[in-house]
């Protein structure tokens, strides 16, 4: 008797610093809302491959890769399929142009983020928030334990 896996689908996001705060992109296709540029990691692809030509497709920019948040992956975190996504932090110079899913593209600071946030992004924006006005990594994290 055969049983058929069913595995998490890898994603990337990467929340991409450039001036004046950063980059988030409104979807074109469901669940509509704003998002941090990413999307699924293609096989043979490794994630940081991955974060570096969705963070091209979706926004126009070419990111330097900084540093790892965190991994997210809660099942219910993607209305449409159980995701885990690996989050990175870039920079990019330039501003970005919507392309690919992205119907629009825009830089964002804490203070003014759009609405609606999809998935759990407001979540995750809120922890790199926190990490970046200096609060400890493992007390910011502990949380999701």
């Amino acid at each position: 008797m055969s049983k058929t896996h069913r595995n998490p689908l890898p994603t990337v996001d990467i929340i991409i610093e450039v001036k004046g705060g950063i980059v988030l992109i409104e979807r074109k296709n469901p669940p509509y809302g704003w998002a941090i540029p990413g999307g699924f990691v293609d096989y043979g692809e490794s994630v940081e491959d991955c974060a570096v030509r969705e963070a091209r497709e979706e926004t126009g920019l070419n990111i330097r890769l900084k540093d790892l948040l965190y991994v997210y992956s809660r099942p219910d975190r993607d209305p449409r399929h159980h995701t885990l996504t690996t989050v990175f932090i870039a920079t990019a110079d330039g501003q970005p142009v919507a392309g690919d899913d992205a119907k629009a593209a825009g830089v964002f600071h804490d203070r003014m983020l759009p609405a609606p946030l999809v998935f759990d992004h407001a979540e995750i924006l809120v922890d790199y928030f926190q990490c970046l006005d200096g609060a400890d990594r493992r007390t910011v994290f502990q949380n999701h334990f």
